[in-house]
């Protein structure tokens, strides 16, 4: 079964007024989103934000109290059985059954998705080569790694083809190279129209794979965008300034120190790249910097403006860092859910 996925420009998924209590704990408080198809959404948050809770609702694997959501087109409560067909999801532990072969849990996941025999095999083998597990694709999966067994619960969000994917912290744990590897493939696939909705505490991981972000601080959305707008909009820029002549780095820093402008931090000589890295709130104040520096006769060879980093934008509209791995979700509405 191959399905094609046409990008259509409309909502892959749309969430509105989502609700979740755990006892006296609102987990999600209204939510509303909506995830373009073909695109990937980023949704970041601190511990307990409500992340991870939004994924399970999406995913059928909770109901929510109140609100509606739609996912490829099915009401994730009235139509839950057909949702699961086009979906794939990859939870931030690795969940497949330790006692089958690599091989054998791809296969299984296949034909549960009513992939013909023949299909289910080949599907099977290109992705244990894909994620790099065709040497140990016989091997019980108790005996992989934990970076394989991750690599193996990914193959197995993949194998039917979804049409939207949801992957909740899908690299934690993982190194650098098999990171890498999970990154490429999810480009792969958006490449080929599907949609991707990621959390992730990983702000390089959010910069390399997000078309969109959203910010999720206790169960409600405090800000979305395009990774730039979030940028601009929390304000605060720096220039970095190159001088033409090595030399001059340090008069360049000492101009800019004795500039005086109010709100004008302390710059900052950057020896390794031969430049100023100078921050500036306003565009009066570049215009002054910039005139300090033509005033001391300094000639420059560069001068660029950066914006904020992502950590610095989470850190910024939430209070928090971006730490901990998941939304603490009481068990027996994990029971529940798998019923």
């Amino acid at each position: 079964m191959t399905r094609i996925h046409k990008n259509t420009g409309g909502a892959a998924v749309t969430v509105r007024g989502l609700v979740k209590h755990y006892g006296e704990t609102k987990a999600l408080d209204g939510v509303d989103l909506d995830v373009r198809e073909g695109t990937v959404m980023g949704v970041l948050g601190p511990n307990g934000a409500g992340k991870t809770t939004l994924v399970r609702i999406l995913s059928t694997l909770l109901a929510p109290d109140t609100g509606q959501a739609t996912v490829a087109g099915y009401d994730v409560v009235r139509q839950p059985r057909q949702l699961r067909r086009v979906i794939g999801l990859t939870g931030q532990y690795a969940s497949v059954d330790e006692k089958l072969s690599g091989w054998e849990n791809l296969y299984m996941i296949g034909r549960l998705l009513d992939l013909p025999r023949k299909d289910a095999r080949s599907r099977a083998d290109a992705l244990l080569e894909r994620f790099s597990l065709t040497e140990a694709a016989k091997r019980p999966a108790a005996t992989y790694s934990g970076g394989m067994r991750r690599r193996l619960d990914l193959a197995a969000s993949m194998i039917g083809r979804p049409s939207v994917l949801f992957l909740d912290e899908p690299t934690t744990g993982l190194d650098p190279r098999t990171r890498n590897e999970v990154w490429d493939e999810v480009k792969r696939m958006v490449g080929d129209g599907v949609t991707v909705l990621l959390t992730t505490q990983y702000m390089e991981e959010a910069e390399q794979l997000a078309s969109e972000l959203t910010v999720v601080d206790r169960g409600r959305i405090i800000a979305g965008g395009a990774i730039e707008e979030l940028k601009a909009k929390v304000g605060g820029r720096a220039l970095r300034i190159r001088p033409a002549d090595p030399t001059q780095l340090r008069p360049l820093a000492a101009a800019l120190d004795e500039l005086g402008i109010t709100g004008l931090a302390t710059t900052t000589v950057d020896t390794d790249r031969g430049d100023v890295l100078v921050p500036i709130l306003s565009d009066e104040q570049l215009t002054a910097v910039v005139g300090a520096v033509t005033s001391r006769g300094i000639t420059l060879s560069a001068i660029t403006t950066e914006l904020p980093s992502l950590d610095e934008v989470f850190l910024s509209l939430t209070g928090h860092r971006a730490s901990a791995p998941q939304d603490a979700v009481p068990a027996e509405d994990l029971q529940e859910a798998a019923v």
